[in-house]
Formats: C-alpha cells, structure tokens, sequence
C-alpha cells in the first residue's frame, strides 16, 4: 500500500497545498485550508488508444435524447426548466431544517409510482425514512430505501437494479470511498465520492439527486469544484419563522437558472404555491407608512411582494442599517441618492428594512419601491393605498426602466391594483395595462407625486 502523507486542500478552489495557511494562494480566499490525505505520489498520465471524434452533423443523425422526467411538482419542473433530464446530476442545498429531505423525500416518492427509484440516505435509518414517508403520506408509495454512506457499496446496490432510473443521495459530505484514508466530509472524499456518482450517472443514464450541507456563510459544503461537477444547482431557500420556502436554481445545464419555485411548509409536507403574489400579499400589513408593494421578476414569473421599512432616531453615534432579504450595499446607495438629489436627511436615522415573507431579492428594479418605503416612513405618511412601484436608481437620481414592464403591471392588474408607479418608458402602452400610470424619470419627482416634502418629517 502506497505510503500516505498530509495535505492541505482549499474548500473553495481545491487547490493543494504542502501545508498550511491562512490564505489560498490560488483563489485567495482565507481560513479555507482543510487538512487531507494524499495516497502516494503522483504517477505519470499513461497514454491510450485515441477515441472517436464527431462532427456537430453527426450529433443530429444519433438516437433522439430521452424526454423528461415529470415531478408532478409544477414548481420543482418551472425550476428545473421543464423536468429531470435522463443521466443529469442534481445537487440540492440548503440550511439545516429548511426541508431538503422532505422536499426529495415527496419528489422521489411521487415518481417512483412510474420510474424505479432508490433512496440512500447516511444519515437515517430505513425506519426513520418510513415514519417521515408516513407523516407525508406517501408511504404506499413503493420507493426503495437503502441506509450506506460506502461509496462501493452504493454504487454495487445500485447495479442490482438495472432498472433503477433515480438516486437520491443524502447526503454526499456523509459518503466516503475506501481507497482514500481521509474522513467523510473531507474536501479529497466529497470531491472524489461526487465525481464517481457523476461518472455513473452519464455512463448508465441514471438520474442522481445530491443533498449537500451549506456552510454558514450559505454555500454548499465542501469544495467549490463540487458545483461545477454536476448539471443542476439547487437552493432551498427561506427563514425559519415564515412557512414559505424558495427553491432557487443557480446552476442548470438544461434550462434557465432564474427560475424559482414555491412552496409552503405544513404539516404533511410542503405544498406548491401555484400563485405566490395572492399568498404574499394576504399577509400584507395595515395601511401604514413605510409600507409599499414592489411588482418583482423571478424568472419569467412576476411576483408582488411588500417591502417595509423604519426609520427612527438613533440612540447610538452610528446609526444602524439593518436589512433582510436586501442588499445592504445597494440600501446605503438609495440612502444616499436621496439625500444628494433629493434633500432628503437620513444622517442621524436608524433604518431597517425587511422582505416580508422571508423572500431574497436580487434585481435592482425593487430601487424605486425601496425609495418610497424609505420616505413613507420618515414622514411618517402612508403611501396611497393599491398602488405599487418598480425601477431602478442611478446615482444621478434618475429612474431606469427595467425588463418585462407590461408583464409585471398586468400581474398586478389581476390582483386588483389600480395605480403603480413606473420609469419612463416608450415600451409601456397604457391603454393595455388598465392601470393609472405615473411615470418617474428622477427620484425628486417620486417625492413630489407622493405629495411628501422634508417640512412634513417628524424632525420638525
């Protein structure tokens, strides 16, 4: 047996190093350095016979690609871009407790009725899989289980099944190969037990479902490589005190990767939320200040959603800016647009802003709705009732338009809004929209329009 020595491997970039340090010198990041195992020295690449190389026509002459799997989940096949492609690797993060395994759980399940599938967990026993599947109610469902976290053992269990057409691995930090010495959750065993998976997978057209842990800063566990490995990047998204959940695709070889799904947690599971604005919106505070509707854009999907803000006098000598589900770099610069374009002091406030929901939003169209939230709490005046706002600010202060603006004021149509407040735009045809439009080129017409002025603050 080849003498064993002591490594370094950067969880980020899985670079090697001889020892360690607080920096990578590859990718440069800090405290990423795990201690690993190397199993001799490295030998020379042995060269073989040459393989076959196609031409693009060639591709078009071979055996048509297998269609789809359908979830029966609509939200999970909007994220996937229509369902499960045949020999795809798919690999699903998210916090601890947020629902991963439920979530697999119920998709695997549900499909097993029409393709064979295997659940292989390392973290529960066959007896804790079928209470879950019984407080689910799917434990008549005829899935099969399997408890292993050894790699050599799961893929022989696999091959047992020749008809077998879905894996779920849960979860891969808990796999381990003998031939390495390392220990389970290492970056050499997840890197090296996921890039067998994948290699199984394309070569017997198998469907393999990989949970993954996620660090506290929110990624996945293990080495960066791990995403680029696999076809599908998943996260499962939401905040432990709301019953919504997000799942998210950040990584999809076959298909867009800003789409989202919907789901509410209960107690037999998680529920599809087919119309996410009306489930939002039930929750919508009383009309009062610091409140506006924001007309967001998740995929090809538009959401309507609360933003809220408060802003009060600060008891500190730096006043605080607290943000949930926002960005808080883009939250100074609205604070400080207003104040250099509009006159508007947030010097010696506290401010802190929230998503309802537990939703995260990424595009810089929710500036505008963010801006009138802002000032609608600083002058204490709530903002005019069935009305919403979308746009971007620059730091001029001037109102961009953004993508897709008929789509979002026609969601907002059907749920009976009547008034919204948009960037100047040639592209909007009013007449179609059947709303009351004001249209924003600077952010000092917004406050004019809100009729708000800064003699109306509560400083005086």
């Amino acid at each position: 047996m080849a003498k064993s020595k002591t490594i370094f491997s950067c969880r980020a970039c899985g670079a090697v190093a001889s020892k360690w340090n607080g920096q990578c010198e590859a990718c440069q990041e800090w405290n990423t350095l795990e201690e690993d195992t190397a199993e001799g020295s490295a030998q020379a690449v042995k060269v073989h016979q040459s393989g076959k190389v196609l031409d693009l026509t060639d591709l078009s002459h071979s055996a048509p690609p297998k269609e789809r799997y359908n979830t029966l989940f609509q939200e999970v096949d909007r994220t996937l871009g229509g369902g499960l492609v045949p020999g795809s690797v798919i690999l699903i993060g998210g916090d601890p407790g947020i629902g991963k395994s439920t979530l697999v759980l119920q998709i695997s399940a549900q499909l097993s009725g029409q393709h064979q599938a295997i659940y292989i967990s390392g973290e529960e026993g066959a007896d804790q899989i079928r209470l879950r599947a019984k407080r689910l109610g799917v434990a008549n469902q005829p899935l099969k289980f399997a408890a292993s976290t050894n790699l050599s053992r799961i893929l022989a269990t696999i091959k047992k099944h020749p008809d077998c057409q879905i894996v779920i691995i849960d979860s891969i930090q808990t796999m381990y190969a003998d031939v390495l010495e390392s220990a389970p959750g290492t970056v050499s065993q997840v890197r090296f037990c996921t890039h067998e998976l994948v290699t199984f997978a394309k070569k017997h057209n198998v469907i393999i479902v990989l949970i993954g842990h996620v660090t506290k800063e929110g990624a996945i566990a293990g080495p960066r490589v791990l995403e680029h490995m696999v076809d599908t990047v998943l996260y499962f998204e939401g905040e432990r005190g709301h019953h919504f959940r997000i799942l998210r695709a950040v990584k999809n070889r076959f298909g867009p990767t800003d789409e989202i799904g919907v789901f509410e947690m209960s107690e037999k599971g998680l529920q599809e939320v087919k119309n996410p604005s009306t489930l939002f919106l039930n929750e919508k505070s009383p009309h009062m200040s610091g409140s506006a509707i924001f007309a967001g854009l998740e995929g090809t999907r538009p959401i309507l959603m609360e933003i809220q803000s408060l802003v009060a006098g600060t008891n500190f000598g730096h006043p605080r800016r607290t943000v949930i589900g926002w960005d808080t770099g883009r939250l100074a610069m609205i604070t400080a647009v207003l104040e250099a374009r509009a006159g508007i002091n947030f010097g010696a406030k506290d401010i802190y802003l929230n998503i309802t929901g537990g939703l995260k939003i990424q595009e810089p169209a929710a500036d505008l709705a963010v801006a009138a939230s802002l000032v609608s709490s600083l002058f204490n005046t709530p903002l005019p009732e069935e009305t919403l706002f979308f746009g971007e600010i620059g730091l001029t202060g001037e109102v961009r338009p953004v993508s897709q603006m008929e789509k979002r004021l026609k969601e907002a149509k059907k749920l009976g809004f009547t008034r919204a407040f948009v960037p100047k735009s040639k592209n909007i045809k009013k007449d179609s929209v059947g709303l009351e439009i004001t249209s924003i080129s600077h952010i000092k017409e917004l406050v004019s329009a809100l009729n708000l002025s800064p003699e109306g603050s509560l400083n005086d």
